[in-house]
């Protein structure tokens, strides 16, 4: 294997400068496309928005490193993502339907401190991913959280039960979560570890949840958030 191939491929040494070029005038380029878009596309990505960076970033990227790709044709790549871009925005402002669409809508995903199973599969979500969203806003159980609804650019906003209004919930503390049981030994207030359904359960051999079927429970908890 030769050096020279191995590190330039088929160019020359002499493609490295225009290379410096290339990538400066791209990358120039390519801020002025961002600052087109509009600061909702830096801040906070949906998947249309993420669709076009990605568009971008690839018509940006071949004209660095390729002789034979041209960087006139990339610009007018640019010119033309970002003209749909603006006319699908548009769109989506004069149609609920479309917006839906192309950004997704939110959904609940937790109610009355119960996950909604149907949505919540649906989604796919990763369920210790919530978990450890919902830990970074001191949430300890389940029955702290009047709603939870995930937001078409994927953030989790969270609303609380008053301190009052507390239900008895499935615990997310890791330790907690380990704590499961498929034989209950003493009676209590259990949770599914499943779908979160809540169970007043006698001792005894497994207890199929009524709601998912599954057969491991852990201790609910009730107590209020303690950090606001």
């Amino acid at each position: 294997m030769e050096l020279k191939s191995f590190l330039l491929g088929d160019n020359d040494w002499g493609f490295l400068l225009e290379t410096a070029f290339r990538t400066t005038a791209m990358f120039i380029i390519l801020l002025v496309a961002l600052r087109f878009l509009g600061k909702k596309s830096v801040q906070q990505l949906s998947i249309f928005e993420l669709g076009v960076i990605i568009g971008l970033g690839s018509a940006a990227g071949d004209p660095m490193i390729y002789k034979e790709v041209g960087i006139v044709p990339s610009i007018i790549v640019f010119v033309v993502v970002i003209l749909m871009y603006r006319l699908i925005n548009y769109l989506m402002g004069k149609s609920t339907k479309l917006e839906h669409l192309f950004e997704g809508c939110p959904v609940y995903i937790i109610d009355e401190g119960r996950f909604l199973m149907n949505i919540f599969e649906k989604e796919e979500i990763a369920r210790e991913e919530l978990y450890s969203v919902l830990r970074q806003s001191q949430v300890t159980h389940l029955g702290q959280l009047k709603h939870v609804v995930l937001e078409a650019s994927g953030q989790v906003s969270i609303f609380f039960f008053e301190d009052n209004e507390v239900m008895p919930g499935l615990p997310i503390l890791p330790h907690e979560l380990k704590k499961k049981q498929s034989l209950i030994s003493n009676e209590g207030v259990y949770s599914c570890i499943h779908c979160s359904n809540i169970e007043n359960i006698k001792p005894g051999p497994v207890h199929p949840c009524p709601t998912c079927s599954h057969t491991e429970w852990v201790a609910a908890q009730k107590q209020p958030r303690v950090s606001r």
